[in-house]
């Protein structure tokens, strides 16, 4: 363990980035698996605020670099593709 101020104040900093951005992946997650079992459930009323809730969601995790801007990009595009193929079946 490193001994200078700045760097032990590196490390202090470091813990506490760790912990938030695991708190926001965590709270990522658990979005969409809660909008995949609302698409699932056919509740179209929920279906359209939650995807737009959880779409603004993975935009701000993109930009704080929680999660990378193309990954993002997938999981809107997945989550867009479900809603289409339930809403036309």
């Amino acid at each position: 363990m490193a001994t200078h101020k700045s760097a032990l104040k590196a490390h202090r900093q470091s813990l506490k980035n760790r912990d938030r951005n695991r708190q926001l992946r965590s709270r990522l997650r658990g979005a969409l698996k809660g909008i995949r079992s609302t698409i699932d459930a056919s509740d179209q009323a929920g279906t359209k605020s939650a995807v737009q809730a959880t779409v603004s969601l993975i935009d701000k995790m993109a930009s704080k670099g929680i999660i990378h801007r193309n990954a993002a990009g997938r999981y809107k595009s997945r989550l867009s593709a479900r809603v289409k193929a339930r809403q036309s079946a």
